[in-house]
């Protein structure tokens, strides 16, 4: 099959189709291309917990177009500035962080967006074909396409998450099951604290009829968040996926590979 353009992920998400990523760690465009090919729907590019700059993210940013993935920018602040350079730069859309009151979902979606919110305009960066995109042409086609997602990951944000998820403009969440255990003081994310909290957030999200994102393990795991009413799921990270994978495969080598006595290599 061939997967749909990449300008139409929001759209997809917003319909709770299934879509399918991974968080991007490494400052480099390669891990990027190769989920590309691989044919995952989108890559998260983590502003917020890995050492990628600006100028990073604008390259990493034309690896995705370039591989037909939805390149979402996970900033490492709500600040407007940010979230519009990421958009400039060609992004499809951005999640933010810590999204714990009305208030924040509003800001977050009023900086995403031309009409109606408070994005600053620029037809001259790669959002806008360096230029070649009329005015109001790039307006509609941007507030069409870009998909501003909040994540849900403090305590505090439980309290009001009904009116968080009904806030317009804010198209899906992400709940930061990390961080919620952390605040909760949780053991861990199997917890009952944690997954009441995950269950309150996919019923405010069921009521509005906007989509849910979960950072999962693998496809056993995202089975049992389909199950609750999530459709988005990310899929470890670039890191995470080598790291396993090298894991394993020196296992198997350890294994297989003997000494010349038939004993089992200790060392390497």
């Amino acid at each position: 099959m061939v997967r749909p353009h990449f300008s139409s992920f929001r759209r997809r998400f917003a319909a709770r189709q299934p879509v399918v990523g991974s968080f991007i760690k490494t400052p480099t465009t390669h891990a990027t291309e190769i989920f590309g090919a691989l044919g995952y729907d989108f890559v998260v590019i983590d502003e917020e917990h890995a050492p990628i700059d600006r100028a990073m993210t604008d390259v990493m940013l034309l690896a995705a177009r370039a591989s037909n993935l939805a390149g979402i920018v996970r900033v490492s602040s709500d600040d407007p500035a940010k979230i519009l350079s990421c958009l400039d730069c060609g992004a499809t859309g951005v999640l933010v962080p810590h999204v714990a009151t009305v208030e924040k979902a509003r800001a977050v979606a009023a900086a995403a967006r031309y009409r109606g919110g408070r994005r600053g305009y620029s037809g001259s960066s790669r959002a806008g074909a360096y230029g070649g995109t009329p005015v109001w042409s790039l307006v509609d086609e941007q507030d069409a396409s870009v998909c501003a997602i909040a994540m849900i990951e403090d305590p505090e944000a439980l309290d009001h998450i009904d009116a968080i998820a009904a806030v317009d403009g804010i198209h899906g969440f992400f709940i930061g099951r990390g961080d919620l255990t952390v605040a909760l003081g949780a053991k861990s994310s199997a917890d009952a604290s944690v997954k009441d909290a995950v269950i309150r957030i996919i019923a405010a999200a069921k009521k509005v009829a906007k989509p849910v994102c979960v950072m999962v393990a693998g496809a056993a795991e995202a089975k049992e968040f389909a199950d609750l009413g999530a459709s988005a799921f990310i899929i470890s990270s670039d890191q995470g996926q080598m790291r396993r994978a090298a894991a394993q495969t020196l296992t198997d080598f350890k294994t297989l590979v003997k000494t010349t006595d038939g004993s089992h290599v200790s060392q390497l």
